[in-house]
């Protein structure tokens, strides 16, 4: 054999042999993988700003870090404890949703839709150089929708995170679902106290809503010092936020020298309130305290005014009831009627120019209270995507599951629309402003929620 082809077949089998070292035998798989580094997207003011608004998640916000890759794409696969988000060129990225799209409330999580669809609006629908995907499923305002939703969209394996769900009752089936799948969730509306409590908290559950340890806490003040009054009845309807934020008044109102004259529930199939009311009436309560969800909300309404010793008491609601919806139902009966609710009137600049993109894309004012915290849910969701991501050489995307978590709890300082977000280590992130407001017109037509004008409907009155 020449001694040129000697050399060349030597050359060959040299590098066959290098071309084999790192994988194990037989598997095609790395014996060994490179560990990502700590990058978290929550830096302190001085070194990072996060500004919501802008066409893509990059421009968004400075100081991003993405991991670039050592070598060949599979050097370039972090070692994640749960696991990784392939994306290959070309295709897209999928951001997933749970909420409540049909039925009685389905105001409340369309409304909050529409505030992800703007935010991936604002980001151009790309991040890193694919296209957005949105993904969802409607997850009810009950524990059998939670349920279904979460078993649904964990099979989906390439969703990098999920806004969602809409109501607390979901979200406490859900959020276990999805934790347990090594995924993530942010939900723009669940208020319940006890699904960030460190004794049933679970990591993969975050939110941009308030705690209802400070709207119960509110709605009680806003009764005894504003209003004057000193015995309250409660009703609720056996769901986890309506439990929940009914405990939080009626502790609050007793510390201040109130008195719960009567509590009662109601299912959310019922349909004639009056037996519930008349036993109520008896105790002469001067304000009956009802943080419900539709259709309940309408009926106790409507009906407590037709209740002998009821027809003057003072109705007072959450935000589960601050939507048209309620005001349809419930008729003239609403009018004079409190509704505790985050305080849209406070919310700056960007979220009026929020506004006039919601106006221009759906022909009307946002339908409820939870808009603009699901659009800062899908902003965050991106930018931990964009601060975590690592790219290998032939383009594709790598997204870890557990550093994607790390990094949306260590949000800091992020300047969203419902104000500064700061995540703790309960997953609360929201920088809650309720407001009380009061339903000054049963006319659809009137329907302004934020606004600050004299005539607004419903109107904010205290603080």
């Amino acid at each position: 054999m020449k001694p040129f082809v000697r050399l060349f077949l030597l050359l060959a089998i040299s590098l066959s042999l290098a071309a084999g070292c790192g994988m194990e035998e037989g598997t095609g798989t790395p014996t060994e993988a490179p560990m990502s580094p700590t990058i978290t997207m929550g830096m302190e003011p001085a070194t990072a700003e996060m500004v919501p608004m802008g066409p893509t998640a990059t421009e968004a916000v400075t100081g991003t870090t993405t991991m670039e890759p050592t070598g060949t794409p599979s050097e370039a696969i972090p070692d994640d404890p749960l696991g990784v988000v392939e994306i290959a060129p070309g295709d897209p990225i999928v951001i997933g949703y749970a909420l409540v799209t049909s039925g009685p409330n389905s105001n409340l999580g369309i409304d909050s839709l529409r505030g992800v669809e703007i935010a991936l609006d604002d980001l151009g629908n790309t991040l890193l150089g694919h296209e957005i995907q949105l993904e969802g499923e409607d997850s009810g305002c009950s524990t059998e929708g939670g349920q279904a939703a979460a078993s649904r969209l964990i099979t989906n394996r390439q969703i990098v995170g999920i806004v969602g769900p809409t109501c607390s009752s979901a979200g406490n089936v859900l959020a276990p679902v999805i934790d347990e799948a090594g995924m993530v969730t942010i939900s723009p509306s669940n208020t319940a106290p006890g699904l960030t409590d460190p004794a049933t908290h679970v990591e993969g559950f975050l939110r941009t809503a308030h705690n209802d340890k400070v709207q119960g806490a509110l709605a009680a003040e806003f009764v005894y010092h504003e209003l004057g009054l000193t015995s309250a009845a409660t009703i609720h309807d056996g769901s986890i936020y309506a439990d929940q934020l009914v405990s939080v008044f009626a502790e609050r109102f007793e510390e201040l020298g109130g008195t719960v004259v009567a509590q009662e529930s109601v299912n959310t199939t019922d349909t004639d309130m009056r037996p519930v009311l008349t036993r109520m009436a008896l105790e002469q309560p001067q304000i009956i305290y009802y943080p419900v969800f539709m259709p309940t909300g309408g009926f106790i309404t409507r009906q407590a005014r037709e209740v002998e010793g009821l027809g003057e008491v003072v109705l007072m609601g959450a935000d589960g009831l601050f939507n048209p919806d309620f005001i349809e139902a419930a008729g003239d009966s609403a009018i004079g009627m409190y509704l505790s609710n985050p305080d849209l009137t406070l919310l700056g600049a960007a979220y009026q120019e929020f506004l006039k993109k919601h106006e221009e894309k759906y022909n009307e004012p946002p339908l409820s209270t939870y808009h603009a915290n699901a659009y800062d849910a899908t902003m965050l969701i991106a930018h931990a995507v964009e601060d975590v991501a690592v790219e290998a050489e032939d383009g594709t995307l790598y997204i870890p599951r557990q550093a994607l978590r790390d990094a949306l709890y260590a949000t800091r300082n992020y300047q969203g629309l419902t104000g500064n977000l700061t995540c703790d280590e309960n997953g609360d992130c929201a920088d809650p402003y309720i407001a009380v407001f009061e339903i000054t017109s049963s006319d659809l037509e009137t329907w302004s929620p934020g606004s600050t004008a004299p005539d607004a409907n419903p109107k904010k009155i205290y603080p």
